[in-house]
């Protein structure tokens, strides 16, 4: 069938995304005295082992990597079973 989504690139799309976003959220949380400390608490919560220091951080990308994967990998899953 032609309009169907790529399972795999999608999964990996959105965990790419998501990781980096969470990386960025960190270093400007960390880089400011309030600014966005309140969405890391909130992924703290969600993500074991996240937090504001060099591993934590990597933590969390590991988790929201996956987290998003597979995400993106239902929702590609979903849209071709929909899509036929």
């Amino acid at each position: 069938m032609k309009n169907q989504l790529d399972q795999k690139a999608l999964a990996l799309s959105f965990g790419i995304i998501w990781s980096t976003g969470i990386l960025a959220v960190s270093l400007i949380a960390l880089s400011s005295n309030g600014y966005l400390h309140n969405i890391v608490e909130f992924l703290m919560s969600i993500y074991l082992g996240y937090s504001l220091d060099f591993f934590g951080i990597i933590i969390g990308m590991i988790w929201g990597f996956f987290d998003a994967a597979i995400g993106g990998l239902v929702f590609a899953w979903l849209y071709n079973k929909l899509r036929k």
